[in-house]
């Protein structure tokens, strides 16, 4: 029982239903890897192991009295920490934050628990969820389990890393602009950005987010099979009246033809050759799966949407941002405010309401676009996962990744959602394509994922390397 660490999260959850392992079982195993791997690689920075073997044991006294404990039974799953857990400060990586204990749980993490997972531990982010990299002045810096070397990704990089390094079989991160996606890319493993409004979202710890932040972020699961993904959506997705946004849409949607589009170079991006190797390597596995595949010269504009979620991200509130982050100090999210100013110093006084306006146009456009194809193939990033720190390494270091991110970046100005499918190893670093959908169609992403991870995928979980 020691290795349960290892198996799914369905099938970790099918054998503690039918009674084959205990939760509890489950729980001690996902602590002792927590225990053996953590210190090498920082992606858990607080747990509190008699909380999760409480938790464990409640679940298993449910199946004892034969109660269903929901499709997550007795599997351990990490929270990112600018999400709120009760009882747990909601940090977002700031000192600013250090001691703002959450009394209530987010949407999101009600939900994981009502679907009977366990709460396994909380995940590093960068300051501020700022940057595509993980460290800050009050938790540390996060490793890449794969490769030291490397990003582990960011904003949500502890969540990818530890369910690559085996601690806790799903995680739950949140993505405004890559911060699932990205991470899971860089750690070798599968990333689900929903769609706005499929996953409810609130932190009653802090103030209301701005109208970009709420247009544009998604919490989602991150998890090292798409089987585990599409349960990790079912669980999340549950109803909550306190996200005015939710919309409670069902999870499988109509019936349409397996057409897929590939774009290699969306918006004119410049991509490496072996980014365009995975991708082209995806296309086929598709086709062999049994659906069409047309390569297409480009999307709606992506370079249009990413000055739009500048704008909508950038233009509400950056004073505020500036302040909070100078007041804290942490050097490198100091460094993207200081270059993110270039892009704010000029924007016009209506720059929200005048985006919004655009923002109906191009996600009308994108609508049309997508009612031709069940999913589009495209980067997830321009390059293979950067050398950790690269966005400090002056401005043409912090320029170069702003211009890899441009997928991440533009398509949440339109709420789209996005899958992050990781295919293989090139010398030791991940790679892979992401998948973007129509709205609330997660489950043609995670059809198309499936048939791409079935022709092979980097074994996880794995032992970090140091």
């Amino acid at each position: 029982m020691s290795e349960l660490w290892r198996l799914s999260a369905t099938e970790l959850a099918a054998r503690i239903k039918s009674r084959d392992v205990s939760a509890r079982e489950a729980a001690q195993s996902a602590l002792a890897r927590l225990d053996a791997v953590n210190p090498a690689i920082n992606a858990i920075v607080e747990h509190r192991p008699e909380a999760v073997l409480e938790q464990a044991d409640r679940i298993d006294r449910a199946i004892a009295r034969g109660e269903d404990p929901g499709p997550l039974a007795g599997v351990p799953v990490t929270v990112k920490i600018n999400v709120d857990q009760a009882g747990f400060a909601t940090t977002n990586g700031t000192r600013l934050q250090e001691k703002l204990i959450a009394q209530f749980n987010s949407p999101a993490v009600d939900n994981l628990q009502k679907a009977g997972a366990i709460l396994l531990g909380r995940s590093n982010s960068s300051a501020f969820a700022l940057r595509w990299f993980t460290s800050n002045l009050v938790h540390g810096r996060t490793v890449n389990p794969r490769n030291p070397k490397l990003t582990p990704g960011g904003s949500s990089g502890g969540a990818a890393a530890a369910v690559a390094a085996g601690i806790g079989q799903l995680a739950l991160g949140t993505d405004i602009g890559g911060s699932v996606r990205y991470p899971a890319y860089a750690c070798g493993v599968h990333g689900l950005r929903p769609t706005l409004g499929r996953v409810p979202a609130f932190n009653a710890s802090s103030p209301e987010r701005a109208i970009g932040a709420q247009l544009m972020s998604a919490a989602g699961p991150i998890a090292r099979t798409i089987a585990d993904l599409r349960v990790g959506l079912l669980a999340l997705s549950a109803p909550d009246l306190r996200d005015p946004w939710y919309v409670p849409l069902p999870l499988e949607g109509r019936a349409v033809p397996l057409r897929a589009a590939l774009c290699l170079r969306p918006g004119g991006l410049r991509i490496a050759p072996e980014v365009e190797h995975a991708l082209r390597d995806a296309a086929e596995r598709l086709v062999d799966a049994g659906w069409s595949v047309e390569e297409i010269d480009d999307t709606p504009s992506l370079r249009e949407a990413e000055q739009l979620q500048e704008r909508l991200w950038l233009g509400d509130g950056f004073d505020a941002l500036v302040d909070s982050v100078t007041r804290d100090g942490d050097p490198a999210a100091l460094a993207v405010v200081s270059a993110a100013r270039r892009k704010v110093q000029d924007l016009p006084a209506d720059v929200i309401s005048q985006s919004l306006v655009r923002r109906t146009t191009l996600t009308r456009q994108w609508r049309l676009f997508l009612d031709q194809y069940a999913v589009v193939l495209m980067p997830v990033s321009a390059e293979l996962p950067f050398p950790d720190d690269l966005d400090q390494q002056g401005l043409d270091g912090f320029d170069r990744v702003w211009e890899a991110q441009l997928t991440m970046r533009a398509l949440p100005a339109m709420g789209l959602p996005g899958l992050a499918v990781t295919t293989q190893l090139i010398d030791g670093v991940p790679v892979g394509v992401q998948i973007v959908a129509a709205h609330y169609r997660e489950d043609l992403c995670l059809l198309a994922g499936e048939a791409i991870e079935a022709r092979g995928v980097p074994k996880s979980p794995v032992d970090p390397r140091v």
